[in-house]
């Protein structure tokens, strides 16, 4: 069934391209398979862990999976992760140049005009600029050898009579040229391993003579959506309800980074899940609904039946309590098994897939921060809350509509506040997540920060 929620690093080495990542489980003591099928359903909440323990397991996870470097253009590589330091192969600039429209000078001044056309960008300079000469330059344009300083053009006062220019203010050796290596030497490191390639990491790489980057591959990520209960289109009727996560999941997955395919809606039917599992060549496969332990809810004896590893089989959060983290066998993808709940789900994104994919795509551990609440936030009395809230000047306040089958707090939110059990008391700092694209505006599928 979808709605199944009860409750409110390595570094990369090359490969050929385009070679999948799998899953490598972190050091554990129980044998692979064991943890799927002995433990009864009946025993879930004992099992469950605690909600630090199971982001810290997916990220370990993540981080301890293979990843194989590849080498992309830089039209390819937007969002992909460095696995290589961009070196500076030349110094930034790699001449003086002037950082003004103006005339270039030679010595203390007035100067006389040299004829001709001025100095452009992109031209060779050949003839040095003797003392008491100027000349006009471009921004960007190669100094000639043995200039002082640029004058901008509206600085000078150019007497075309006498062809002679002078400086309407003081003139400092130096000024509006920038000289050879300001902004790096050959051989600076510019980018370190684990850079997210942004639009300005690719000017950069452009600018150092770079043509390609070597980074991570994006993990690839399969989503089977679960529930015969589902609609795709239409209003919900006769017992069956829009499906929420299909649309959702993988605009937000590739908004941390990973490449999706289309959702699979692969009903109540366990062998067709099993079939799924074994076929799916991705480095992730996310699950929705199915992870309790209804009639129709496959996901726990379909793990066992093929083996699976079990590594955080519940979470003691809300919502999203019955979330899991699995290693399918002999180098098969990681799982994670969402409750069918949207904002359950959201949770089990939060709390699972997004420190997973992070380890996986060689990205760093989200920046954690923390603000003071405006309001007291009663808490679960045993398990760790994650309410939508807004940002308001420097506090934090808790949206309304936060039960686990609702999206309309989340989707007016800024970011989840992890809530202590018990609660908090106005003025209490909790942390806080962010969503993928809390701080772009306007925000655009395939987010890459």
């Amino acid at each position: 069934m979808s709605c199944s929620s009860t409750g409110g690093p390595s570094g990369p080495h090359p490969s050929t391209p385009g070679t999948p990542t799998r899953c490598s489980a972190p050091s554990r003591s129980t044998p692979p398979g064991s943890s799927a099928s002995a433990p009864a359903q009946k025993d879930h909440r004992v099992r469950a862990s605690a909600w630090e323990d199971a982001r810290s397991t997916a990220d370990r996870l993540g981080r301890a999976t293979p990843r194989a470097a590849h080498r992309l253009p830089l039209d390819r590589a937007l969002g992909h992760v460095l696995a290589e330091a961009v070196i500076a192969l030349t110094d930034l600039p790699s001449f003086d140049t002037s950082a003004m429209d103006g005339w270039v000078v030679a010595g203390p001044g007035p100067w006389t005009v040299r004829e001709g056309s001025g100095i452009l960008a992109g031209r060779e300079v050949t003839e040095p600029l003797p003392d008491g000469q100027a000349a006009r330059i471009a921004t960007g344009a190669r100094l000639p050898a043995d200039a002082t300083a640029v004058i901008r053009s509206e600085h000078a006062l150019n007497d075309e009579a006498k062809g002679i220019l002078h400086a309407t203010r003081e003139v400092v050796p130096g000024q509006d040229i920038r000289p050879r290596g300001q902004e790096c030497r050959s051989g600076d490191e510019l980018l370190p391993v684990g850079t997210v390639v942004t639009p300005p990491v690719l000017g950069l790489a452009a600018a150092a003579g770079y043509d390609a980057l070597v980074a991570v591959p994006r993990p690839h990520v399969d989503v089977f959506v679960l529930g015969d209960e589902l609609l795709t289109a239409g209003l919900p009727r006769e017992g069956l309800i829009r499906d929420a996560l299909g649309p959702m999941l993988a605009p937000w997955l590739r908004s941390l980074g990973a490449e999706v395919t289309e959702p699979r809606r692969l009903g109540d039917d366990a062998d067709v899940l099993r079939r799924a599992l074994l076929s799916s060549d991705a480095d992730l496969v996310i699950t929705t609904g199915g992870t309790a332990a209804g009639p129709v809810d496959h996901v726990h004896p379909v793990l066992a039946e093929i083996g699976a590893e079990l590594l955080v089989d519940g979470v003691a959060v809300r919502p999203g309590h019955p979330m899991l983290l699995a290693r399918l066998p002999e180098g098969g993808p990681c799982l994670v098994g969402l409750p069918g709940n949207p904002l359950a789900a959201v949770s089990g994104l939060l709390t699972l897939a997004e420190p997973l994919l992070r380890g996986i795509a060689g990205r760093s551990a989200q920046d954690h921060y923390r603000a003071r609440v405006h309001e007291e936030v009663h808490g679960h009395p045993h398990d760790t809350r994650l309410i939508p809230v807004v940002l308001r000047d420097d506090t934090v306040v808790p949206l309304h509509y936060n039960g686990p089958a609702m999206l309309r707090g989340i989707a007016a939110a800024d970011g989840l506040a992890v809530v202590p059990p018990g609660g908090v008391r106005s003025g209490t700092e909790v942390e806080i997540l962010d969503l993928p694209w809390a701080s772009a505006s306007p925000w655009t599928e395939g987010c890459f920060t």
